[in-house]
């Protein structure tokens, strides 16, 4: 009891504090991010990625990280080299960054990656700051620094250990891409989890070049305009979009030769083609094997549309005044750590809270799982919000894995569009309960383990007794006699019906029994110094014995009758039905939409994900057949 007012006593406390901070989380314009790429070059390669995909992945990467940003390229073997020098991003960076990503190759004997990240992460390059700093790695992840293994073993210790710890105080994310599955998975999650950042596995080109961008969206996010079909609305507003348009797999398939892609058209809005070979002055134009990239200045506004078929991937973002921001997306998420999602709107450096701006959006959220199943539901309420932030929570979902928010925003004359990957995780020590609640999984052992509950109005005839504490107990010890005991074992609780008389009977019984003991102890040790007992004493000895006689005679004592060669005696008691089971198992059907943060999802395609069975109506509560 005293533990239980303690916790209401500090919650009190706690309670104004959180609800402080948490209202003290508003968004605002996202910094400048600083992006460090590391590469890696060691001999190993050859095998993890044979047709140097490292090249076109890292040219990409330059060609989008947003204007104003700072980055550099490294590469490392045995010894690590910068390949491009830490600085602002601009077109004169971008094009030394592509024009070096040829120097990438497979020569190098050694495997150093935590070198590669103490000189990637100097304090020279960083003016001793790592806010806001991600770094990109690509590799097999197989520190090699020398022909011993334990060596080996012991690197990785010191980059998971003191070196992570360091760089992750002072703000470091890493993102760690691993070339293959031969890549060292765990070690590059474990680089990831660590840090808070994601981690990916690309054994394509097409998958290198989507891991990238989901680093890079994480440490720069960019406004995107939604592509519907082919075509996307380019407003008044946009000072530049660029158009990333991987190729889908028939165009993939038509290519007339290695490095000649199929023809891609750009169509304005007034009917005019742009193309590769004929590029006007505000067009740049880059064009790989798997994408091609277009950025336009000063684009007309209206219609544009792409010929041809789109691959995952396709994007178009833009540079405007008028910007959406999103809240940051965590590369993982749990129940216990759900995603909470906010959106606002900001002209320039102002936060848009206009209401007769704002009435006419329309903000919903959408979550496609990996294999292409989704679900939606709208951010917009009756009324605007009063402070220009639409916010939403994500704390459950259908099953583990990866998953694609996609917010998007349509105001008529404009759109917007931001994307971002989460992984949902069940933690360890948690199990997925048959609709998707979390449960504590020594709960569910317990529950498994105990018997079935009977009826209300049923009786147990022979109800197996319940476990013992693993503990030395004396027998003549009873349990301490208090109103309406309760005897609680370690692996199942149970109660004791003992009715009041009986405890007061046997405790009068318990302190008779002890004044005897001490009477006669007294005796034994008078009797071997003297041989003698006075006649006083041995009446009122005589009388004791007497009245204690008499008082067994009248009140029964209750005494724990020890099993068969073994010490610990076992009380056999009834087990209440409500205690067989605990009340933890049972989900709260009430709550169970507002927990799962998606009651307004249309989640149909998700019906025949494991583990999870959502009615067709959202407000719908699943039936005792469905929980089942």
């Amino acid at each position: 009891m005293p533990r239980f007012f303690t916790l209401i006593f500090f919650t009190v406390l706690w309670l104004p504090a959180a609800l402080w901070a948490q209202e003290a989380v508003k968004l605002t314009l996202p910094e400048r991010p600083d992006v460090r790429i590391i590469v890696d070059i060691s001999g190993s390669m050859k095998e993890t990625d044979p047709n140097n995909l490292r090249q076109p992945a890292v040219r990409l990467l330059a060609r989008v990280i947003p204007e104003g940003s700072t980055a550099g390229v490294w590469t490392f073997g045995q010894y690590v080299n910068m390949l491009v020098s830490h600085g602002q991003v601009d077109d004169a960076w971008r094009q030394l960054a592509v024009d070096h990503s040829r120097q990438i190759n497979s020569v190098a004997l050694r495997t150093n990656l935590g070198k590669a990240i103490e000189v990637a992460s100097d304090g020279y390059v960083t003016g001793g700051t790592l806010d806001n700093t991600h770094f990109i790695l690509l590799t097999d992840g197989k520190v090699d620094i020398s022909d011993s293994a334990k060596v080996n073993q012991a690197e990785e210790k010191r980059i998971l250990g003191n070196l992570l710890d360091g760089l992750v105080a002072k703000g470091a994310t890493f993102h760690p891409v691993g070339l293959s599955d031969q890549a060292d998975a765990a070690f590059l999650k474990t680089l990831a989890e660590k840090s808070n950042g994601s981690f990916r596995i690309a054994d394509s080109a097409e998958s290198l070049n989507l891991a990238f961008l989901d680093a890079l969206n994480t440490a720069a996010p960019q406004e995107q305009i939604p592509i519907e079909g082919n075509a996307f609305i380019v407003d008044a507003g946009v000072k530049e979009f660029t158009a990333l348009i991987f190729r889908g797999a028939t165009e993939a398939n038509s290519e007339q030769g290695e490095n000649t892609p199929a023809v891609f058209e750009l169509i304005k809005p007034d009917g005019e083609t742009l193309l590769y070979t004929a590029q006007p002055d505000n067009v740049r134009w880059a064009r790989e094997a798997a994408y091609e990239l277009v950025t336009i200045t000063e684009p007309a506004a209206g219609e544009w549309r792409v010929t041809g078929e789109l691959g995952e991937g396709s994007r178009v973002t833009v540079v405007s005044d008028l910007r959406m921001v999103v809240s940051p997306i965590p590369a993982t998420f749990t129940v216990r750590t759900p995603v909470d999602i906010g959106v606002a709107f900001f002209e320039k450096a102002e936060k848009v809270t206009n209401p007769e701006f704002l009435d006419v959006l329309s903000v919903t959220l959408s979550l496609t799982s990996e294999d292409g199943r989704s679900g939606r539901k709208s951010l917009s309420g009756d009324e605007p919000p009063a402070d220009g932030e639409y916010t939403d929570t994500i704390s459950k979902l259908p099953a583990e894995g990866l998953y694609r928010i996609d917010i998007v925003a349509d105001g008529k004359t404009f759109a917007r569009k931001f994307t971002a990957t989460t992984e949902f995780i069940v933690p360890t020590g948690m199990v997925e309960s048959t609709i998707g609640a979390p449960i504590d999984i020594s709960m569910a052992e317990e529950a498994e383990s105990a018997p079935p509950a009977p009826a209300a109005e049923e009786q147990i005839a022979d109800p197996e007794p319940a476990l013992e504490p693993e503990v030395d107990v004396e027998p003549s010890v009873q349990i301490e006699p208090e109103p309406l005991a309760e005897v609680e074992s370690e692996d199942e609780p149970s109660k004791l019906p003992v009715p009041l008389w009986m405890i007061g009977a046997g405790a009068g019984a318990l302190v008779v029994l002890a004044l005897l003991i001490f009477l006669l102890m007294r005796k034994r040790r008078s009797g071997s110094s003297a041989d003698v007992t006075t006649d006083e004493e041995a009446e009122g000895l005589n009388e004791l014995q007497q009245e204690m006689a008499n008082i067994e005679a009248e009140t029964p004592i209750i005494m724990p009758e020890p099993e068969p060669e073994e010490d610990i005696p076992v009380a056999v008691t009834l087990v209440e039905p409500e205690e067989v089971i605990p009340e933890l198992t049972e989900p709260a059907e009430d709550d169970d939409d507002e927990e799962f943060g998606l009651d307004d999802f249309d989640l149909s395609e998700f019906d025949d994900l494991p583990d999870y069975d959502l009615p067709d109506d959202p407000d719908e509560q699943p039936d005792d057949e469905q929980k089942k």
